[in-house]
């Protein structure tokens, strides 16, 4: 077998095909990253017979100490639980990184490592990849444990809801009542979405800098979302970015209908009960007229506080939004936000969901809510974000995690020590400038 440089089209026949394919193993995320110096090669192992049988992105970037350190986003593209193909490909793979004065090989591949449910158990019986951890730490590959937080490269445990051959109605079955409640009243109130395009994009911006400053988080400038956009948004359909918006015009006219409705029910009963008392309970009477004016009341203020949204922010007011890629197997929620003034209007529900509804539509194996902890304690402060995503229905997913192949012992210590040393400067840095 051989490893040789793939052309774009190889690469993407191949790979589309592969299960553990996702929007990392494209050579439109390799092109967005060589916007922040990385270089990208995509690779592919072909048999006697010429056809590639595994392959990857791999992604290079020059470290302080003048040597090249190699990643592969949530790759490789492989069997792993074949241990002769992956022994070969990682033979070939640290051949060619040694010719690229590489130090090491980083993938933290897109591999489950044991079943769990929707409360984040391990299901009795389930299906695992142990097998593929073991030929990965018998081939050398150092393994960085099997962490609960969020402190690796990307997420280790995430949340899904599978969508393929299922109806809108099915994944709302599985819903917390809760939440169809509330997708059901935002619907009502008139809350709508729609995908930006690049001209917009200072606005999901504002929003993820609202977000980030609430959170106590800093966001990736402006830049970092056209550059996204003009690599995997447009005619490369990865991207997309929803917002969601409260039509305020509309509402307020819903909710006037509404009052001058149940005005109109009251007069009807009041009339009936005039022209003859006998046949309705006075009591009962009294009962509905009250509980129609409390109606009416609730709707009023409800209405005047919408008047002010609308004099304030006009007919159509920015919610919160959320970015999208959308590729192989899956449609995932990568980063969203919302407004803090807007919160009560719970608009990422409604984002989240019409995510939900493009995967189930077009016939997507899955919605990949994304990152969550994997400390399923009601007192881990992480814990909010678990259940919002468990409400909607699905499971949790914990991922192999992060491997390093090590090609340069020597210089991989003192690259290990110079980034620690790098990283603590950097994030010393930044809480300054956060609290500037």
């Amino acid at each position: 077998m051989e490893l040789v440089e793939l052309t774009d089209k190889e690469f993407k026949d191949f790979a589309i095909k592969n299960p553990l394919i996702s929007f990392h193993q494209t050579k439109e995320w390799g092109d967005l990253k060589s916007e922040n110096g990385w270089k990208s090669y995509l690779l592919g192992l072909k048999n006697d017979e010429g056809k590639v049988v595994a392959g990857c992105l791999l992604l290079s970037k020059m470290t302080p100490i003048k040597r090249n350190m190699f990643y592969s986003p949530r790759g490789f593209l492989i069997d792993y639980n074949n241990y002769d193909l992956l022994k070969e490909f990682t033979i070939e793979i640290k051949k060619f990184v040694k010719k690229k004065k590489g130090i090491f090989i980083k993938i933290d591949p897109y591999l489950s490592y044991q079943e769990r449910d929707i409360n984040g158990d391990m299901v009795e019986g389930g299906k695992n990849n142990k097998q593929a951890y073991n030929n990965l730490i018998k081939l050398g590959y150092k393994h960085f444990g099997f962490n609960l937080l969020q402190d690796t490269l990307q997420p280790r445990w995430i949340f899904v809801t599978d969508t393929k051959d299922r109806t809108i109605e099915d994944v709302m079955k599985d819903m917390d009542p809760k939440t169809r409640q509330i997708l059901r009243k935002n619907e009502r109130d008139f809350i709508r979405t729609r995908e930006i395009k690049e001209d917009e994009l200072p606005l999901f911006k504002d929003i993820m800098q609202h977000t980030g400053d609430r959170r106590d988080f800093i966001d990736r400038p402006l830049k970092y979302y056209q550059e996204m956009y003009k690599h995997l948004g447009g005619k490369n359909n990865i991207l997309k970015i929803l917002i969601a918006e409260l039509y305020t015009k509309e509402l307020s006219q819903s909710l006037t209908k509404e009052i001058n409705d149940i005005k109109e029910e009251m007069d009807n009963r009041k009339t009936k009960y005039e022209m003859d008392p006998s046949k309705m309970n006075e009591k009962k009477y009294l009962a509905k007229q009250e509980e129609s004016m409390a109606n009416i009341d609730r709707l009023k203020k409800k209405r005047e506080k919408i008047e002010k949204i609308r004099k304030e922010n006009g007919d159509i007011v920015p919610l919160g939004g959320i970015l999208f890629l959308i590729y192989g197997n899956e449609v995932l929620s990568l980063v969203g936000g919302s407004y803090q003034k807007f919160m009560e209007f719970q608009s990422a529900y409604t984002v989240h969901w019409e995510g939900m509804k493009l995967a189930i539509l077009n016939n997507y194996s899955r919605y990949n809510f994304y990152g969550i902890t994997g400390v399923f304690d009601e007192k881990n402060p992480l814990y909010g974000l678990y259940s919002f995503k468990r409400d909607f229905g699905g499971y949790v997913v914990e991922l192999i995690g992060e491997f390093d192949l090590i090609v340069n012992k020597p210089l991989y210590f003192l690259y290990k020590a110079s980034y620690k040393s790098y990283r603590f400067i950097k994030n010393l840095l930044n809480r300054i400038k956060k609290h500037l």
